[in-house]
């Protein structure tokens, strides 16, 4: 396959690229600079995109994003959204209105599109939140509507916490109780999902790409800590975090989101990396 890929140099891109190729597929990257052999440029801020360059392709796989600010204010959460909405629409709508469309678009979306749930399990059909957070990842979804009414297979990566890279350290203390429940998925066994679903015709609109296993926040710090070969850092208590974050600290770090990858696991995948320790020595031994 032919498979463009937005985000290739992030963290997810970077493991994605090289598994790709390695399994016989060409690689064509989305780049904001002046593009070189096997890139495409794109400027999304400015509504700009080479749509020559994207004919033909048989999938586009859409990782790109802004980093967040910090603390969210008002002024931050217009940059976070109009970032969202502008790249998935920009891309969706260029897709459309190829004359060789690809068969797929695998677009970014997060675990913050649904509400914390407690002890209960959620899967793609479970309800949706209601925050801001919630409502990016909807409307980040609803601007692949160009796409898809062109004939586009469209799926969305409801992605929880990757355990990859620098984002592995960050979870070395325990939030609050640590009772909370943490969804999470390897960085290569993303990878491997991605590709899953651009050969799976079956899988179409929201998958969760989560190990099948969640854990409690205090196992994660636990077992994050020892494969390190560290002690866990001082509990992080939920009013300091709530000070430091403000409404990110509820949306994104505080909630319990046991989450189960049901559509990925009846349309057949196995997960290489299923267990958290497993995954995370994998991820060690190959990247650190």
């Amino acid at each position: 396959m032919k498979i463009l890929i937005a985000g290739a140099g992030g963290m997810i891109g970077s493991a994605m690229r090289p598994y790709l190729v390695s399994k016989g597929h060409e690689v064509i990257r989305l780049v904001r600079r002046e593009p070189d052999t096997g890139e495409v440029f794109w400027d999304p801020d400015a509504g700009k995109i080479d749509a020559t360059g994207l004919e033909g392709m048989d999938g586009v796989v859409h990782l790109a994003t802004m980093r967040w600010p910090m603390p969210w204010t008002d002024e931050a959460k217009k940059l976070i959204y109009a970032n969202r909405i502008g790249t998935n629409g920009l891309l969706a709508r260029t897709l459309a209105s190829c004359n060789i469309k690809p068969r797929v678009l695998i677009c970014s979306s997060g675990q913050g599109i649904y509400p914390t749930s407690g002890d209960q399990f959620i899967t793609e059909d479970s309800p949706l939140g209601t925050d801001f957070l919630a409502g990016l990842q909807i409307d980040g979804e609803a601007a692949t509507k160009p796409a898809s009414a062109a004939g586009i297979r469209v799926v969305h990566l409801r992605t929880p916490a990757v355990m990859g890279g620098q984002a592995i350290q960050r979870n070395t203390s325990q939030i609050g109780s640590g009772n909370q429940w943490n969804s999470w998925v390897g960085r290569d066994e993303l990878a491997r999902i991605i590709l899953h679903i651009l050969e799976t015709d079956t899988l179409i609109g929201p998958v969760n790409p989560v190990s099948p296993n969640p854990v409690r926040n205090s196992e994660l710090v636990v077992t994050v800590s020892r494969v390190l070969g560290c002690e866990p850092g001082p509990t992080l208590p939920e009013a300091q975090l709530r000070l430091m974050l403000g409404e990110m600290a509820d949306a994104l770090i505080l909630p319990s989101r046991r989450i189960l990858p049901d559509k990925l696991l009846a349309s057949g995948y196995q997960f290489r990396y299923p267990e958290l320790e497993v995954a995370l020595r994998h991820e060690i031994g190959v990247y650190v």
